[in-house]
């Protein structure tokens, strides 16, 4: 009989001495408690804790945990769980030794990223990764990406804007902390206290912190971080996103990740900018922690570096990508409307396409530093994917563009000339072009239609989300709201 995923998972060479690693940190720490994170299909983090004492045992047989929690353990519109119903089998979480990272706001704890398995008992592939894992799917859909293109990998970097808003007496939203001047210093520094706080906890989790700025919305802040490997990217995309969470329990704020709270301002995008290289090494930053007592595994601290940058120009133009870059972009416009029901993942993603005036791309296009075209060339040597919002799961996103940007290469799709001219004056003068998707709706329409796509979405994962946001769908389709009663409610027959 054949050693089952989870085994050789665990027997991996050189992992029972980052066990015995961990247990070194746990006790020169002094951690107590042990979070188990893995993240659904709608990047909520979830997973189970357990006193420390336990970790030499969980990090060989894992914890158990309802295969629903990867659909967030919610049921549709009809009553019934979504995606598996309470016959399901128990997934295996098996925590990663290199992701552990105590948290600055409660040093007695620390957390792990885990791989998911299906239960050993299982009639059927048992012990098999759980295609239900978002995060165990990116890192083999980019190994095997690796080994298909001769080592080429993807590097990304988000740009995760966000809003913090007031509470009101009864906890609800009372509008944003700060006024909507787009990179006003003034209002930057009004949420000084809470942007230094982020920055504090981000660093001391391994975030290299580059860059921030008032966006132009109420309370919206964007604060950047170094670019790395795909799926340690989408790690701390994760580690911020609960970073936030916690500094808005300090101040007694909402740290805000819908993308369009209100009308008439920006709403909160998530640009990916993407390149892709062969090589490069890990460079250690320690970024303001002590080499020599870190607050965690040494890994957290790395990022890739160096290396070739294959989107670099390689003519006489040096806006113009070479020629994987070029092909890369082929891919991904090809299936931009299908890629839009990952990036735009909400009904309220839409509101950001509709509330024109704003940047928000609506037309499957590319250009140079063009803000209305769905991808843009923002700095030699990377694209900047416009058509995401801080709703996004970063390792369905990172899955697809994956999916996408393999076709581009595999194909050699051409992108067609760059659109220097405003993306709404060129279709005035003729130019034919698609436009994205204006709903949700019509996104998983698009995203149906799309095989290369759901590439992105192996085994069980399209299959759950489909019937995730459809069900999503139905449920804003099936509700009256307050714009209904404003419209209609006085209409007489």
């Amino acid at each position: 009989m054949s050693e089952m995923d989870i085994e050789k998972f665990v027997n991996a060479q050189g992992r029972s001495e980052l066990v015995r690693e961990v247990r070194e940190k746990i006790d020169s720490l002094g951690v107590e408690y042990l979070y188990l994170q893995f993240v659904s299909i709608t990047g909520k983090v979830m997973g189970k804790g357990i006193p420390a004492d336990h970790w030499e045992s969980v990090a060989e047989k894992g914890f158990q945990l309802v295969y629903g929690a990867t659909v967030n353990l919610f049921t549709n519109r009809r009553g019934d769980y979504l995606g598996y119903g309470p016959e399901a089998a128990e997934l295996v979480g098996i925590p990663e030794p290199e992701t552990m990272m105590q948290l600055p706001w409660e040093p007695k704890i620390a957390r792990f990223f885990c791989t998911l398995f299906r239960n050993r008992e299982e009639a059927e592939n048992p012990g098999a990764f759980l295609t239900a894992d978002c995060r165990g799917n990116l890192r083999r859909l980019h190994e095997k990406f690796k080994q298909d293109h001769q080592g080429l990998h993807l590097r990304m970097g988000t740009e995760p804007e966000m809003m913090w808003l007031k509470r009101d007496e009864n906890g609800k939203p009372a509008g944003g902390y700060s006024k909507p001047f787009c990179y006003h210093i003034d209002q930057f520094e009004s949420l000084r206290p809470v942007y230094m706080k982020v920055i504090e906890y981000c660093r001391k989790m391994g975030l290299d912190m580059i860059q921030g700025d008032h966006e132009d919305a109420p309370g919206q802040l964007e604060l950047n971080w170094m670019f790395d490997d795909v799926l340690r990217n989408a790690d701390r995309l994760t580690t911020y996103r609960q970073i936030c969470a916690q500094v808005a329990r300090e101040f007694n704020l909402i740290a805000c990740f819908m993308s369009k709270p209100f009308m008439g301002v920006s709403a909160s995008g998530c640009h990916h900018n993407l390149s892709l290289w062969t090589d490069g090494t890990n460079t250690f930053r320690p970024v303001g922690n002590d080499p020599s007592n870190l607050p965690g595994m040494v890994a957290n601290f790395n990022y890739l570096q160096g290396g070739d940058n294959k989107f670099m120009p390689d003519t006489n133009n040096p806006r113009l990508p070479g020629k994987v870059g070029l092909m890369a972009i082929g891919g991904i416009v090809k299936h931009l409307r299908a890629l839009t029901a990952i990036g735009s993942s909400t009904v309220n993603s839409y509101r950001r396409l509709w509330d024109t005036g704003f940047w928000a791309p609506v037309f499957a296009d590319w250009g140079f530093q063009n803000r209305t075209t769905g991808l843009r060339v923002s700095a030699p040597g990377r694209f900047e994917y416009r058509s995401v919002d801080s709703m996004v799961n970063p390792y369905l996103m990172g899955s697809v563009i994956l999916a996408a940007t393999d076709d581009g290469i595999n194909n050699e799709l051409d992108p067609g000339k760059p659109e220097e001219r405003n993306i709404y004056e060129a279709i005035k003068a003729g130019k034919d072009v698609r436009k994205l998707p204006m709903s949700l709706g019509e996104a998983l329409e698009a995203l149906a239609e799309d095989e290369v796509v759901q590439k992105g979405l192996p085994g069980e994962m399209y299959r759950l989300y489909h019937e995730y946001k459809t069900d999503e769908w139905e449920r804003f389709m099936h509700t009256v709201t307050d714009w209904d009663l404003d419209t209609y409610i006085d209409c007489l027959p």
